[in-house]
């Protein structure tokens, strides 16, 4: 058995070795004009669409690939981002968990697109192509059987037209004729019907498979942009209450100013604005030391010396040394104390007597005032910490 199967072996081998010999021959032959050739005009265009829908298809199909693969790349990109934010963001800051479960729904978002374009657009494609290959293989064996045939038919011609003509070998040439005819003409008719209606196909595979990935990516983005507006949201809270713990900070400390420092225990304090009963005090002590220099009348003499000299252009208080804007608000907390808002400016004085200024504090006057009443009685002393020079 062994050697029957080897013997059939070696016989196919031969028959298919002569029918490439005969081929090679009648191609020659044909070239050289030395023999006709079967021509199909509309077939052949056939091929060239075929072809040409073949690469097209091909790079389609490639294309595709490389998108998802770009997807999978971004997908990877988003889910270290995501992890990053996650990691950085502390459990006591606004919408932690909200934040977490945004992570997770974007994670699954680009998970179930990268899926839906796999299955619907990348498999219709796949399954698609897989027609070509065997084809491509028949369109190349019609090829080959219109060879056989070609050659069938100038074998045939030749014997009929010898002088001396053998009838058994013409009949077997006529037999091979007809069997090579049957073959090539079965091929070209199926395939004459098959092409045409694969070339008119691909105006459907390209539509089902552009309009299923547009339709992916128009619900990929849909809610993605929910996800990425609820991202903004958090992101935009989390600003809000840094902001407000922010204010509630400044508030508590401006609404505890550092303490000014008194003078020594044996002397009393200092204002510049007395009250009516520290005023009346001090007219008694006057009364009941008459025989006192006037130091009032000298440090009037003083002040007024002072504004010739500093007031020389009618700009300025007497005394003015330089301008603060103030960047806290003050509330007044004594009756010889300067009430300050955000973005006032003053004019900070000079102190009669040095010894008056207590630490931390200075003596002004706010420039608004100053410019549309040029008085100078408004001037009262602030926390210098809440202010900074202009």
């Amino acid at each position: 058995m062994a050697e029957i199967g080897k013997g059939g072996t070696a016989g196919k081998l031969a028959i298919n070795v002569q029918k490439r010999l005969t081929r090679a021959q009648e191609k020659v032959l044909q070239k050289l004009g030395k023999a006709d050739e079967t021509r199909d005009a509309a077939f052949e265009e056939m091929v060239a669409n075929f072809n040409k829908q073949m690469a097209e298809g091909t790079k389609l199909q490639k294309d595709l690939k490389t998108y998802l693969a770009a997807m999978k790349t971004m997908h990877d990109a988003a889910r270290r981002l995501q992890s990053c934010l996650a990691d950085m963001y502390e459990p006591d800051w606004f919408g932690k968990e909200e934040l977490d479960s945004l992570a997770e729904d974007t994670d699954t978002l680009w998970l179930d697109v990268h899926q839906s374009i796999s299955d619907k657009s990348l498999v219709t494609m796949d399954t698609y192509l897989t027609q070509f290959p065997d084809i491509k293989a028949r369109i190349a064996k019609r090829d080959r059987k219109m060879v056989d045939f070609d050659s069938a038919r100038h074998h045939f011609a030749s014997l009929q037209k010898g002088k001396k003509k053998d009838e058994a070998k013409i009949a077997k040439a006529e037999e091979e004729l007809g069997r090579a005819q049957k073959i090539f003409e079965e091929l070209n008719v199926e395939l004459q019907d098959e092409l045409p209606v694969l070339w008119d196909s691909r105006v459907g595979i390209y539509v089902n498979t552009f309009q299923s990935l547009a339709g992916q990516q128009e619900k990929f983005h849909r809610e993605m942009s929910k996800l990425s507006q609820n991202l903004n949201d958090i992101m935009t809270k989390l600003e809000e209450q840094r902001q407000l713990n922010e204010e509630a900070n400044h508030s508590e400390s401006a609404d505890s100013p550092p303490k000014r420092l008194g003078p020594p225990p044996s002397r009393p304090p200092h204002r510049l604005t007395p009250s009516p009963d520290e005023r009346q005090h001090y007219v008694d002590l006057m009364e009941d030391e008459a025989s006192a220099p006037d130091a009032s009348t000298d440090s009037t003499s003083a002040m007024q010396q002072s504004a010739v000299t500093n007031d020389s252009d009618g700009e300025l208080p007497p005394g003015f040394l330089y301008k603060v804007k103030a960047v806290h608000d003050y509330t007044a907390t004594d009756g010889d104390e300067l009430e300050l808002k955000i973005g006032d400016i003053v004019l900070v004085l000079g102190f009669d007597n040095a010894e008056e200024q207590d630490d931390g504090w200075l003596l002004g006057l706010k420039e608004s005032h100053w410019l549309q009443k040029k008085d100078i009685s408004a001037k009262g002393v602030f926390p210098e910490n809440f202010t900074q020079k202009v």
